[in-house]
């Protein structure tokens, strides 16, 4: 490979994979290219200028980044860092989002406040950040965001063509096939680019085939002869590789492992938990150590009737507390939530949910609603603070070790309770914590599901061999797996090492 660590002054390779649109699978592309390379014994690292999701994660420096990135930093077997995703946007509301640079918040901006001048003055900061990377690794895999062909967004864009006209990266393009339209999408997004941003388009590459390839290469030469550039890989449709992404409901690993999982209950009963889909939702992927567990049901759910045959309830995070406590207020989740925790049936909230089950929250940060009563399910008292809590705790629960992390501005007085747990408390059987995460440690987990079940009548016995780490682990290998077994490597690798082909031509009409 070109550079590497140690290399003075030298870059390593580099490749932008981009998509036709959101969602077309640039996130597992990106992390199946690490994991493929990494197994080739290339140094290799992921990026992505700018990411807007309210699933993030904190890096052991306390910083936060998105978590599509902190997995793709675990395909390529790298601790993840703020150089990985500089910029995070993490929405607050349908025209706001908390800008966060380099793992800390620096204020909420509107959509037009950022397009309008400050997104432009980041892609010094996220250039410098890519070349650390490429200095230090000997290939850095980038993803890109939405559509590169986002032709009203494209004069402020760093995180598409933007990041890779200045970085010099070949640009693979991803389509899903399986929602249509894959052709065009191609053809489409290549020919709305300006000349000089067509000229660092090096191939496509086709997500979620299902059925006979031969039936497709016809129209793949056809794309070729319209376009002058190569498919490099058609990847097919595979159940369970939902990893996390950044904000969909149906790309979580819970649903992936919920399908992979043939084994039946452990116990004699199923263990049926019911999530509350609270508005901004964020870090949903608390619940999928629960789903890899053989006979856990997890579903998510917005209406109080749901929650009458739930085990369990989980009560998530989100970046609007207060009005997520209104949404369970107006739907009569709350309501629904008092009876549970009168009758001793299980709720488990988490940063947010925790927040929302305490006795007070005063908010002057995020909602500025000021004072405001909580669901009074524990005895907890909340403030906002203007500084972010981000942190990576070690401690114990249940006779058990736990890691977790931790990402809120609100402060938590805990004044009572039963038992302190992980930084929080139990009442009954209502827990709550700020730690997220917490359910992947093997041991805790099963704890927790052990109690959960002898609450809630349950002849339910958590499997003892169930590990989480290790689940993940195989997604990746199978993300891994599939670049190798059906995308061009050499291709690709020639990509990354000796840059953009000479010569690729122009696809009318361009950008206007």
């Amino acid at each position: 490979m070109n550079g590497g660590p140690g290399t003075s002054g030298k870059l390593g390779g580099g490749l932008l994979v981009a998509g036709t649109t959101s969602d077309a699978g640039k996130s597992v592309v990106t992390a199946g290219i690490c994991r493929w390379l990494v197994r080739q014994g290339v140094r290799v690292a992921p990026f992505k200028a700018q990411n807007m999701s309210l699933n993030s994660f904190v890096t052991r420096e306390g910083a936060e980044i998105g978590r599509a990135q902190a997995m793709q930093a675990a395909a390529a077997r790298v601790e993840p860092t703020a150089l990985m995703n500089p910029v995070l946007l993490k929405p607050g509301g349908d025209r706001t989002s908390q800008v966060v640079l380099l793992g800390k918040p620096v204020g909420e901006l509107s959509a037009r406040g950022y397009h309008a001048g400050r997104q432009e003055q980041l892609l010094g900061t996220v250039t410098d950040c890519l070349a650390e990377l490429r200095r230090t690794h000997d290939a850095v895999i980038c993803e890109g965001a939405g559509s590169p062909a986002e032709i009203n967004l494209r004069r402020t864009d760093i995180v598409n063509m933007g990041i890779a006209r200045a970085a010099r990266l070949p640009v693979v393009v991803v389509g899903d096939i399986d929602r249509g339209g894959v052709f065009a999408s191609f053809f489409g997004t290549t020919a709305l680019l300006s000349k000089e941003d067509q000229a660092l388009v090096a191939g496509y590459l086709v997500n979620k085939f299902r059925g006979d390839v031969t039936l497709l290469e016809p129209g793949l030469d056809m794309l070729r002869t319209l376009t002058g550039r190569p498919t490099l890989g058609v990847l097919p449709y595979r159940h369970g590789l939902g990893i996390d992404e950044e904000d969909g409901l149906a790309v979580s690993l819970r649903g992936a492992v919920r399908e992979s999982v043939v084994a039946p209950p452990h116990g004699a009963d199923v263990l049926r938990v019911a999530v509350c889909a609270v508005p901004l939702m964020s870090n949903f992927t608390d619940v999928d150590a629960l789903a890899a567990e053989p006979g856990v049901v997890v579903r998510f759910v917005d209406r109080a009737e749901e929650l009458a045959d739930a085990d369990l309830v989980v009560l998530p995070g989100t970046r609007g507390t207060v009005r997520a406590l209104a949404w369970l207020r107006e739907r009569g989740l709350a309501d629904a939530l008092a009876r549970r925790a009168a009758e001793g049936r299980p709720v488990l909230g988490i940063c947010g949910g925790f927040q929302m089950l305490g006795e007070h929250i005063d908010d002057e940060v995020e909602s500025k609603a000021g004072a405001v009563s909580g669901l009074g399910l524990l005895p907890v008292r909340v403030r906002f603070a203007a500084d972010k809590t981000l942190a990576r705790p070690v401690g114990e629960a249940l006779g058990e070790p736990v890691e977790g992390y931790e990402i809120h501005h609100g402060v938590a007085e805990v004044t009572g309770g039963d038992e302190e747990f992980l930084d929080g408390c139990r009442v009954g059987s209502v827990w709550g914590t700020h730690w997220h995460g917490s359910l992947e440690s093997d041991g805790f987990r099963r704890a927790f599901l052990r109690r959960v079940a002898a609450d809630a009548g349950r002849a339910f016995v958590p499997a003892p061999d169930t590990r989480f780490g290790t689940l993940r682990e195989e997604q990746l290998d199978l993300l891994g797996d599939l670049v190798e077994e059906h995308a061009d490597t050499a291709a690709l690798l020639r990509l990354i090492e000796e840059g953009v082909p000479e010569g690729l031509p122009f696809v009318p009409p361009g950008a206007p």
